[in-house]
């Protein structure tokens, strides 16, 4: 794996885990102050801007706990100074999917976006998931 790509999934990997822990300040530190971001939670309209953005983690957050949020099987795409990971997040019984997209800012991998929804069906377990290449997706 390209050092790049370990820290990219590091840094998508980090994401969860402070929102596991309710890590306000952590996930404030992961967020991107230097270029715009936006925010889909599942069930909820697109928040824009970062105020607005953590915001949204501070009510969601605001009780001292969230839901125990497992990342499975993420995927990380870079392209120059920006990448996506597309991943699963499993809570209890729930699978959702989700896109976190991330630029580089300062030397550090920041998230610009995330969304997560619902899945009406997960793909069969024979069909393969395509292997992309840096900045080349097949």
């Amino acid at each position: 794996m390209p050092p790049d790509d370990a820290e990219i999934l590091a840094a998508n990997q980090s994401f969860y885990d402070a929102f596991t822990r309710a890590d306000l300040e952590t996930i404030e530190e992961l967020w991107a102050s230097l270029t715009p971001v936006a925010c889909i939670h599942p069930g909820w309209d697109a928040l824009h801007g970062r105020d607005d953005v953590l915001e949204s983690f501070r009510a969601i957050l605001g009780g001292g706990s969230g839901p125990r949020v497992t990342c499975v099987d993420p995927a990380a795409t870079r392209f120059g100074d920006a990448a996506f990971v597309v991943c699963h997040e499993a809570i209890d019984d729930t699978r959702l999917v989700a896109t976190n997209v991330f630029v580089r800012e300062d030397g550090r991998w920041k998230l610009v976006h995330h969304q997560a929804g619902p899945m009406s069906s997960r793909r069969p377990a024979t069909r393969a998931r395509k292997v992309v290449s840096r900045g080349m997706m097949n």
